[in-house]
């Protein structure tokens, strides 16, 4: 029989069992830092309407969908998690409490071209908090001091919260006459750490932007000093335009709240240059980057938006959320040695039977795994040094010896992997011992 050759489908990430553990690791912490700030679970399907999905998306995305026919329904896959939110917010308002504070961790598929650290198929972990009718600024501060502690928790040190306000860069580009212009011009400002300065005159200039107003937009963009200094610089403009000085007071409020949360300064900062790529932001907008590995760009970023739902429902359904994704984020930080996958199990103690009777074996196993300890037993009649090649292979800590002197005196055998100190302790000593 002719076999057929086994191989993943580019852009789709698979892991052997250690880095998988590791992964899980990394999104139990995310999870978990959510549900401490009081977000909901929520999940919704992998596949939608196309139809629904295709009211919120357009441009490049539309033709990054995977869509397909079966029978009479037309489907989609979804490409991130925030459309099936603006559904699932339109469906079910009537029976969601609002300010609604939700998170969704899952798979989404995007059908772009496929290359080192981006993925057709990877996990997003977003959070966002929904008003009826307004959502208070101060959800836009508390954004940063979940992100922060997210990262804290997945063992990161060095990385900045950058911080801005799009309606500061509306109201500036109002204020010098290139308001028509303005959705382009945060685009292309947007790529300033990506493709330099010069690049982003170039491409003002080739969108038309006069010289002069290029220099301005440069010299704002590149407002410098701490974060009290910049707001100054930014007051001192004397600008005119009202949603310049809206978002001002937005930006100042949220950096003071900030504060409040107890984010430590270092960790959090302002660059005006941070306009987020998708025009559906109106207000506040964040990126995180890690300090010593810029180049990789955002490893989380979102913002406010003044209504989520638009394309469904009359409801106005103002937000702020942000997404991590997962799957860029665990290749990037195990290709540059931030993290590594040590754990080659998930199993605390391996039960080794030296009797062909299985059953103290079982019942020692069952104990244990009542006491909330991950156990395994190793079946296979092999030699005892096999066995515990096994344990030291996958770097389980303990391994239990089960012989007839030990059923005798219900005295264990008990041996640490690490150090291999041997120890007689009954069951209880043992659970006692292993759940310290």
């Amino acid at each position: 029989m002719q076999k057929t050759e086994p191989k993943t489908l580019s852009g789709f990430m698979e892991l052997l069992p250690n880095e998988q553990v590791l992964f899980n690791e990394m999104k139990e912490k995310i999870q978990k830092t959510y549900e401490r700030f009081g977000f909901l679970p929520i999940d919704t399907p992998i596949i939608e309407s196309t139809e629904v999905l295709l009211a919120k998306a357009g441009g490049e995305t539309e033709k990054q969908l995977y869509s397909f026919t079966k029978g009479d329904s037309n489907l989609t896959l979804r490409f991130d998690l925030t459309v099936p939110l603006a559904k699932y917010v339109s469906l079910y308002s009537n029976n969601l409490s609002f300010p609604f504070r939700r998170y969704q961790i899952g798979k989404v598929y995007r059908g772009e071209r496929a290359q080192r650290g981006r993925f057709r198929e990877f996990y997003q972990c977003d959070i966002d908090i929904i008003g009826d009718g307004e959502v208070n600024i101060i959800n836009d501060a508390e954004i940063p001091s979940i992100i922060y502690k997210t990262f804290k928790e997945l063992g990161l040190e060095n990385f900045t919260i950058k911080i801005n306000n799009r309606k500061i860069l509306t109201g500036f580009f109002e204020e010098i006459n290139a308001k028509e212009d303005s959705v382009n011009i945060m685009r292309i400002i947007d790529k300033i750490e990506k493709i330099g300065e010069e690049n982003v005159k170039k491409e003002l200039s080739e969108l038309g932007i006069q010289e002069n107003n290029i220099e301005k937009i440069i010299e704002f963009i590149r407002t410098t000093g701490n974060k009290d200094e910049k707001l100054e610089k930014l007051s001192k403009l004397n600008v005119k335009n009202e949603m310049f000085n809206e978002g001002l007071k937005e930006l100042s409020e949220v950096i003071n709240y900030i504060r409040l949360f107890n984010v430590p300064e270092e960790y959090f900062d302002i660059d005006i240059s941070i306009a987020r790529g998708l025009d559906y932001y109106t207000g506040t907008v964040y990126e995180t980057f890690l300090n010593e590995y810029k180049s990789i760009g955002s490893i989380c970023s979102g913002g406010r938006y003044d209504n989520l739902a638009e394309h469904y429902t009359e409801k106005k359904l103002p937000g702020v959320g942000i997404s991590i994704g997962l799957t860029r984020l665990f290749f990037v930080l195990n290709d540059i040695g931030l993290i590594k996958a040590e754990k080659n199990s998930i199993s605390e103690v391996l039960i080794v039977s030296m009797v062909k009777d299985l059953k103290p074996a079982i019942e020692t196993a069952n104990i244990l795994r009542e006491a909330g300890i991950n156990t395994e037993i190793y079946f296979d009649e092999k030699k005892l040094k096999t066995q515990f090649k096994y344990a030291d292979k996958l770097k389980i800590p303990y391994v239990i010896v089960i012989g007839e002197t030990e059923i005798e005196t219900k005295q264990m055998t008990l041996k640490n992997m690490k150090t291999g100190n041997q120890e007689q302790k009954t069951i209880a000593e043992i659970v006692e011992k292993l759940k310290k």
